[in-house]
């Protein structure tokens, strides 16, 4: 990392009034997660219980509110055209089902471009478009930060992948997280995609440095688990000294690999393609990921991206995609996660 930028960083949230929230790690238990798909219905006590089978202690569960163009300021959400487990109802039964198997829940809002266009690109091209979007994304963030609190929820994500936003904007960023915590008393993080965490200044004022972590890891067809888990040891230097820098453990809000072809070398892929699957490239780039990290004292565990609560172990439409389920990495993680 630059140290020029982190301390220039430091200076500008004392000049902004961020607040601190502590000087220390937090000693938290290790955070086996997995990011759970919104579904059409709300899940069931056996959907929940698979989770726990998998031996995840953690779900992420993501509303979502939508956005006509990345310069437009309109964001809805909430509304009866969204899939049951993307709205407000949806996300309070789905909570209460998971913590009645005692899973920890990391609420997680996402925004959604039509078109499908990156969020971390969203700019306003006047002061009043950015006045009226920020309005709107306080009352989409505030709307859910109370929900957590009601539901005592153990981890709230104040917003993802949203670099642009966050780089212009950042008399609103900590105004919102002290807002957040007026109303919100649990652990808060915000997730930065993997090329951009260094450049939000606000990690001091959180209790994680959340990470996409789709870091490229090999250009191999089936990167092999060593190959893989060097370059893990090479990376994971860098990421330790920016978790002391802030004295602050990194979560890996998202994780992942697809089981594809190359599964490594651009993992932030997900557009779908006719490829044949690739299991062993999957569970390989999976295993060097967990033997290089989940021992650090400074990493506090991440949530694999993805799991589908009404998964189709007949249908293909997963099988060169994300999701582990059905494939040799579920019975991996089933495994690893028992002894972590």
């Amino acid at each position: 990392m630059s140290y020029l930028r982190h301390y220039f960083s430091i200076f500008f949230i004392f000049y902004l009034g961020c607040s601190s929230l502590h000087s220390q790690f937090k000693e938290n238990t290790q955070i086996n997660g997995i990011s759970m798909v919104a579904s059409r219905n709300a899940i069931t006590q056996n959907h929940a219980k698979a989770i726990v089978h998998l031996n995840s202690n953690f779900v992420s569960v993501m509303p979502y509110a939508f956005m006509p163009k990345l310069s437009q300021p309109e964001l809805v959400f909430d509304t009866n055209k969204q899939w049951f487990g993307e709205t407000m109802s949806g996300i309070k039964a789905d909570i209460e089902t998971l913590q009645a198997q005692k899973l920890g829940v990391m609420l997680k809002p996402h925004i959604w471009v039509w078109n499908g266009n990156f969020t971390g690109d969203i700019k306003m091209f006047s002061e009043e478009d950015w006045i009226q979007f920020e309005d709107n994304y306080k009352k989409y963030i505030l709307a859910f930060a109370h929900l957590a609190e009601s539901m005592k929820v153990k981890l709230f994500c104040i917003g993802t992948e949203l670099n642009s936003f966050v780089n212009q904007r950042p008399v609103f960023w900590c105004s919102l997280i002290d807002e957040v915590k007026s109303v919100y008393s649990g652990d808060l993080t915000y997730a930065e995609n993997w090329d951009t965490y260094t450049e939000v200044y606000f990690w001091d004022s959180l209790d994680f440095i959340g990470i996409d972590a789709y870091f490229p890891i090999s250009n191999s067809k089936t990167p092999g688990f060593e190959e893989a888990f060097l370059k893990w040891e090479i990376l994971k230097e860098d990421l330790k000294a920016y978790s002391k820098d802030f004295q602050t453990r990194v979560l890996f809000t998202e994780y992942g690999y697809r089981s594809i072809d190359f599964a490594g070398e651009k993992p932030w892929v997900s557009k779908r393609v006719e490829d044949k699957s690739n299991e062993n490239a999957q569970l390989n780039l999976l295993k060097a990921l967990h033997q290089s990290l989940w021992k650090e004292d400074w990493f506090a565990g991440g949530f694999l991206w993805k799991w589908f609560p009404y998964y189709n172990l007949k249908s293909d439409r997963h099988r060169n995609r994300f999701s582990i389920q059905g494939k040799k990495s579920e019975a991996y993680l089933k495994e690893f996660y028992a002894d972590h």
